[in-house]
Formats: C-alpha cells, structure tokens, sequence
C-alpha cells in the first residue's frame, strides 16, 4: 500500500468551476466577475499596502534609524586601538569581555577589530574577531600575541585560532 492509492474520503475533492460557457451555467457573460472595473480585468491583484491610488501609509510615515541594505556586507565592527590597550592589565587574556567590562565596546557579541593607531607599552595576548597588519606588528614588537576569535564562539579555553606566528 502506497500514499497514491489510499481513496479520497467523500467530498473532499471538489469539481473545478467552468466559467464562460454560456448563459445556462450560471457562470457565463462575466464569469463571476461582476461588471466592470478593476478586479474584473485580467492580472488584476493589487500589490501589498495598495490604497486605490491614494498615498498610501507606509509612505505617510517619517523613515526614522538606518537600515543596512541587502549587499552582503559584514555589518560594521567595533573598533579598538592599541593604544587603547595599555590602559588594561598585561597578566590576562583580552577577550571582547574584558574590553566590555573596561568600556571599550558596547556589545560583546559583536565583531572587534583591532586596529594599530598609537604604541603599545605592555606585552599581551589579544583575542579579537579581526587585526589589521600594523596591530599585529605593533603588539608582536612588544611581545604579546593576536588570537583571531570565531563570531559567536565562546571566549573559553580551545577557542580561539593563534595567528601571531603564522606568515601571511
């Protein structure tokens, strides 16, 4: 026994309405359209938010924020300078936590690069999502390490990718 052969239950199959086939079927001349008018022509669906014409609300209403096109663009990340490091301490691990917590960012799940604007004093071992060449130079020249990060992974320990001693 298949699927194709379980019968229909009674009156679940309705026949198709023939329209236009003359006056003695009761759907013939305008074939159920009513008389004329726009819903009596062919193709005639309104698109979403039509009013008749009129201005419709959605166009009323003031456009407030931004809304990010579908370009397929990352969406912008959050930015960190190394100068802004030296402020923190060199014995731990910063993640985007420990910059959460020194006010640095303003989200922690979102992406972090780090960027090489200033001089960086102590040695440390950075975990962000991105770096920029000069960043990775500058803390490397002090000593400390640049962990690439995947967006959304945890923070923990095993998580991370080292990246400070692989050639680009």
């Amino acid at each position: 026994m298949n699927i194709a052969s379980i019968p229909r239950p009674f009156g679940a199959a309705h026949r198709r309405k023939r329209l236009g086939r003359g006056i003695g079927s009761g759907h013939g001349k305008t074939s159920t359209r009513g008389q004329k008018g726009q819903r009596a022509r062919t193709g005639s669906r309104k698109r979403p938010g039509f009013e008749g014409g009129a201005t419709p609300l959605i166009r009323k209403l003031p456009k407030r924020g931004f809304r990010r096109k579908a370009t397929g663009q990352a969406p912008p990340a959050q930015i960190v300078n190394v100068e802004q490091l030296n402020a923190l301490s060199a014995e731990a691990r910063i993640t985007p936590a420990t910059l959460k917590a020194a006010g640095l960012i303003r989200y922690e799940q979102k992406r972090v690069k780090l960027l090489g604007n200033g001089a960086v004093t102590k040695r440390l071992t950075v975990a962000v999502h991105a770096a920029s060449e000069s960043a990775r130079a500058k803390i490397s020249q002090a000593g400390g390490t640049v962990e690439l990060i995947a967006l959304g992974q945890p923070q923990g320990q095993g998580a991370h990718v080292q990246v400070a001693q692989r050639a680009r």
